[in-house]
């Protein structure tokens, strides 16, 4: 292994982070006077006006995906995805408790950090939204058209999942690269082996059909941290570009051990050329064990399938696929502009922003303007790729969005700003302070070839002094910048739910007119549903107990249920009998261990409750849905267990007697 020199003092990550951590420490500024006048009536959206764009943050620890409405910063919903999530039963009710099965059993809660809407030509087309979990490695598809998670992919041989997932032009694939590098496979071996034998990895998923989530090929990398990418775009469509840190190979306190280099690297990946050595038989079908996690369209129901295989290759058996850019230092972000030829990295602790360059990347490719390479792949010289440097911009940069119109922003985390700068000359041209420690930006198509310039979001990780305390925890913040004129001007600070860490904004004419609006009853294939009352019905088989009701304003059928006993097993099927819009019904029964249900109009859902004491226990619909919602609710009668209470209802038909054990496809739980 030949290794390039750019070696530092030891030590010297210790000086800069005690820097930065003194410049962090310091008073911070009031925002008094940075709003203008007008502010406010540049972000009001009249009652029964919409909202011009769509925000897709993530919720980070909470695993969840919140939707704002942009400029007004209102928030519009919740998309449960990584936990389960109590307001509508996800990962509680029957049908979706497989989303949440992993290859390490069913996981309740996760950490999401990136989501990623799906591209067309190289512009947001709005029919998904990608999303990562980080701390047990997967991937999620969202169907924009109802808001809802639809598939879950497990991605195996990664030891974290932070740099994903990012999508090609045309959503080809989804991409995501390992955090933690780790064995592959991962076995029991001393940690201070970790240079002989850990390893990070690139997988690049297909997408491009919802339900059919797959990994089609990974690449085993050198054993650095993997952190954000990019695809290519307009001239440099067909590549990908990934951060890293850690090229020391460290594996205890990374603050220091982690930055000791001067550069670390941003990697360059022809997928194209990748895609040509899987044709040629580069990738052996290698033993794994991984989760794929998907509903089916006309049931509704969450199935899970393992997965015993994937394809995988190492880089240095691919040649010319991969070369590595030096970088300064310890690079975050990896951005690309609209035209595809500049990639600006965000060094943590680098007083730079470097700019690399596709077309000078091409050339030192051709020239081979190498200076070393490690595990058989190039490391070419950094001037040999690098177009310029933005210089004294700011202290942390992060991540830089673009706006379409020759401008780039990076957020800078330790001096609490949002820069702005011209490609090609690399001049700063405008400043402007974020309340408090700006992590990611978002501008509305930033990573496409069509951004639209109006707005910027500011993702803050600080908010001592912005809203009123709550306790030890204090909400994170969203701050939203006019950058439509020469200068940035703050509109609007807005809490936000969970740590969102990246966002995604889109035009609302893209999504909002393709909203379903209720599941028809005529087309629902659910195994226990009752599209009538006269559907409705109870079965015993042994200890288990399917109870099929249906919900309906305002009352369920059947409402009084008798003939259950202790330790029963018992299944409520309930079909929402609606079909109009945003009617849903919510289904709790008192005792119930395992949360509630609401059910959307059209949609059938499953509660399991096992009872452990004799009694009467109420149930009622939990969702406010008429004016006789109070009265929508009845009772469920427990008997000791052989005692002789025949297992009944009553519905709007009158008592119901129990029918025999369910028998048959229909029927099957």
């Amino acid at each position: 292994m030949i290794v390039p020199k750019f070696r530092t003092l030891a030590g010297a990550g210790v000086i800069a982070s005690a820097a930065l951590l003194a410049f962090a420490c310091a008073k911070r500024p009031s925002s008094g006077g940075l709003i203008s006048a007008d502010a406010a009536k540049a972000v009001y959206v009249a009652p029964g006006s919409y909202d011009e764009f769509y925000a897709f943050m993530s919720g980070g620890f909470n695993g969840q995906v919140s939707v704002y409405g942009l400029p007004s910063g209102r928030r519009l919903k919740t998309i449960p995805v990584f936990s389960q999530y109590p307001e509508n039963g996800y990962g509680y009710s029957e049908e979706t408790k497989p989303m949440l099965n992993t290859s390490y059993g069913f996981i309740p809660w996760d950490d999401s950090h990136h989501p990623a809407l799906s591209q067309t030509n190289g512009e947001d087309d709005g029919r998904w939204l990608f999303i990562n979990a980080n701390n047990t490695p997967r991937i999620a598809r969202i169907d924009l058209t109802r808001f809802e998670t639809d598939e879950i992919l497990e991605i195996p041989n990664a030891g974290g999942n932070h740099g994903s997932p990012y999508m090609t032009s045309n959503s080809e694939y989804v991409v995501s690269a390992t955090r933690f590098s780790v064995p592959v496979p991962n076995t029991d071996m001393p940690i201070a082996d970790y240079k002989k034998g850990f390893k990070g990895q690139i997988s690049f998923i297909r997408a491009d059909q919802p339900g059919k989530m797959r990994v089609d090929f990974q690449m085993l990398m050198p054993g650095f941290d993997y952190d954000l990418a990019r695809a290519g775009k307009g001239k440099s469509e067909g590549w990908f570009f990934f951060s890293m840190y850690n090229t020391e190979q460290a594996n205890s306190l990374l603050e220091v051990n982690a930055s000791q280099n001067d550069k670390d690297f941003i990697a360059a990946v022809n997928w194209k050329t990748l895609e040509a050595c899987v044709k040629a038989g580069k990738a052996k079908s290698t033993p794994a064990s991984y989760v794929h996690n998907y509903v089916d369209e006309f049931t509704r129901q969450a199935h899970s399938e393992t997965i015993t295989s994937v394809p995988q290759f190492a880089a240095k058996d691919c040649p010319g696929s991969v070369y590595f850019l030096p970088t300064p230092k310890s690079p975050h972000g990896a951005d690309v502009d609209p035209t595809g030829e500049y990639i600006a990295a965000g060094g943590k602790l680098a007083s730079v922003v470097p700019v690399h360059s596709f077309t000078k990347l091409q050339k030192a490719i051709a020239d081979k303007a190498f200076e070393g390479e490690i595990e058989g792949i190039p490391v070419l010289k950094y001037e040999a790729t690098l177009a310029g440097e933005v210089k004294n911009p700011g202290l942390g940069p992060l991540h830089t969005e673009f706006d379409g119109k020759g401008y780039a922003y990076t957020s800078f985390f330790i001096s609490s700003e949002v820069v702005k700068w011209k490609l090609g000359t690399w001049e700063v041209v405008d400043r402007v302070p974020t309340y408090y420690s700006v992590g990611h930006l978002t501008i509305p198509g930033g990573g496409t070839m069509k951004p639209n310039g109006k707005y910027l979001i500011a993702m803050n990780k600080i908010t001592k002094d912005r809203y009123l305390p709550t306790g030890p925890e204090l909400t994170q913040s969203a701050q939203l910048y006019d950058i439509s004129g020469d200068k940035m001007k703050l509109l609007l600070d807005f809490p936000t739910e969970g740590e969102p860490h990246y966002a995604q904004a889109i035009e609302a004419k893209k999504i909002k007119d393709k909203q379903v609006k209720f599941y028809k009853l005529a087309d629902s294939k659910a195994a226990h549903i009752s599209r009538s009352e006269k559907e409705t019905g109870l079965s015993r088989d042994g200890k288990k107990v399917h109870v099929r009701m249906t919900a309906i304003r305002s009352h369920f059928s059947p409402d009084n249920i008798e003939g259950i006993q202790v330790g029963d097993t018992v299944l409520f099927h309930v079909t929402n009998l609606e079909q109009d819009w945003d009617v849903p019904h919510g289904f709790a029964v008192m005792g119930a261990q395992n949360g509630e249900l609401l059910i959307l109009p059209g949609e059938t859902r499953t509660l399991q409750w096992v009872p452990r004491k004799a009694g009467i226990y109420p149930m009622y619909c939990t969702d406010f849905c008429s004016a006789l919602h109070q009265e929508m609710q009845g009772y469920v009668r427990v008997s000791a267990p052989g005692s002789g209470v025949a297992l009944s209802g009553i519905t709007s038909r009158g008592p119901q007697a129990a029918a025999k054990a369910e028998a048959g496809p229909k029927q099957k739980q």
